[in-house]
């Protein structure tokens, strides 16, 4: 009787070890939050998106306010074309912004939607004419190594200090 016990123990902290496994893996993948509130759709084109995937959530003032829907490339503006499906419970002004953030320094992607002042608010099929790319850390470092190494070259036509023209 007590190999049963043991053996039904063990069971039932396997079941519940992967049952947690499930759940972590549904939260990292943005898909466990399984919620059937009604949306509207919302574009907004961006120069660069970085690494922001569909689901990713859209955030304002921290709460999450919609996911992203599609991404797709726009061939005559060389531009990302990100569709936002903000929940209906939410509205925002004509003139809101939107930027691509990163959670913590390399945490996941997010769409970052700051209310502007206008009295109308977006429709479903509007568009965010505001909008900020991904900053690309590679990039970024890139610009500080090629600035440094400018920093100690002088041009010939500026004089140097105490120097007579």
């Amino acid at each position: 009787m007590e190999r049963t016990t043991l053996d039904l123990w063990v069971g039932l902290f396997v079941a519940a070890g992967l049952a947690a496994l499930i759940f972590l893996a549904l939260k990292v993948g943005n898909l466990g939050d399984f919620n059937n509130a009604e949306t509207y759709a919302v574009e907004a084109h961006f120069d660069n998106i970085g690494g922001l995937k569909p689901r990713a959530p859209v955030k304002s003032a921290g709460v999450v306010v919609g996911r992203v829907g599609t991404i797709t490339f726009d061939p005559e503006l060389f531009e990302a074309v990100v569709q936002l499906d903000l929940d209906s419970r939410y509205k925002f002004p004509t003139d809101s912004t939107a930027a691509i953030m990163t959670s913590g320094l390399l945490g996941e992607q997010y769409i970052a939607l700051d209310a502007g002042g206008e009295e109308t608010m977006l429709k479903a099929g509007g568009h965010l004419d505001l909008t900020q790319g991904a900053v690309v850390l590679e990039q970024l470092i890139g610009q500080f190594l090629f600035n440094k190494n400018d920093d100690g070259k002088t041009d010939a036509a500026t004089p140097l200090k105490g120097e007579i023209k």
